[in-house]
């Protein structure tokens, strides 16, 4: 019995010896082998729908099928956006908000990307800047913040709506806005916000303007409503405008047969007429230099 110890602890000690988790392994596939472990009765099955399952997986996000599947399975769980609340939309029209977030009945809540979906609607023409909330768990409420019109811009034979600032809202298509001043030329859109600031104190005069005419960067002239063109300085407008409001309240200038008013210079005021007061006032000289003639005055 001492030779068969010795010669098994000779043969153990020649062999190599696996590590512990290694021997749990091997122990178990003996086990598995010789059917001393029991296996459940649908693990196959089990074991190859996870395997469908997860070759089905990697062939979605391979595929970049992933956001449409999560859409199609959310909006079947019953989180289909069916409601849209829009405020703050005076120019913006509903159908436009529908379409550009792709809004079409079966478009999941889930799915919507809320910072995609304000980037695009922020780039609208009228739209300054747009918020876009999830309502869970069937609506979407956006709110805008729309641009204002400050002035209609003619640069050419375009006609365009612009803010305060400058800043050209979208093309004019109708005359929604033909109660805003025109200013036309070019740099007129960026000189445009100063002239509310100049005229704001002679409103008579302000009221009657149907265009700001930019004369080469520099100055304005304005149209009035009657035709008369008063030609305003590069600078002191406010002194030029104080003085054509004079004139007009005691002399009623601009309701008299002139077509300009030129107040460039300071120190003086020059004034065009008609050509039919113009014709007027020569026979009128011409009859006072025949009769100063027959008064026997030397003129």
């Amino acid at each position: 019995m001492g030779a068969r110890f010795g010669a098994v602890s000779a043969s153990a000690g020649e062999g190599r010896v696996l590590p512990r988790p290694m021997r749990r392994v091997v122990r178990f596939v003996v086990s598995l082998c010789s059917g001393r472990v029991a296996i459940p009765a649908h693990a196959g099955k089990l074991s190859l729908a996870g395997f469908y399952s997860a070759v089905a997986l990697c062939g979605i996000v391979v595929g970049g099928h992933g956001p449409a599947v999560v859409q199609a399975v959310t909006t079947g769980a019953g989180f289909a956006v069916e409601d849209i609340h829009v405020s703050g939309n005076e120019h913006t029209s509903e159908i436009d908000i529908l379409q550009l977030l792709g809004l079409d009945g079966s478009t999941s809540l889930l799915g919507l990307d809320i910072a995609s979906a304000r980037a695009a609607l922020a780039g609208l023409p009228w739209v300054e800047s747009a918020e876009v909330r999830k309502v869970y768990p069937r609506a979407v409420e956006v709110v805008l913040r729309e641009r204002q019109a400050y002035g209609i811009w003619q640069h050419g034979t375009e006609l365009s709506l612009i803010e305060k600032s400058g800043s050209v809202i979208a093309p004019l298509r109708d005359n929604k806005y033909s109660s805003l001043p025109l200013f036309v030329g070019r740099d007129a859109e960026t000189a445009a916000a100063a002239v509310e600031a100049d005229f704001s104190k002679f409103p008579q005069i302000a009221s009657r303007v149907k265009a700001f005419v930019r004369i080469a960067g520099r100055r304005w002239d304005i149209h009035l409503d009657n035709g008369v063109v008063v030609k305003l300085p590069e600078e002191g407008i406010a002194v030029a405008l104080e003085k054509l409001s004079r004139l007009d309240a005691e002399e009623q200038l601009l309701s008299r047969d002139i077509t300009a008013v030129d107040l460039r210079l300071p120190d003086r005021t020059a004034i065009q007429l008609t050509p039919e007061a113009q014709a007027r006032r020569l026979v009128k000289l011409e009859e006072r230099r025949k009769m100063l003639k027959k008064a026997g005055v030397n003129i």
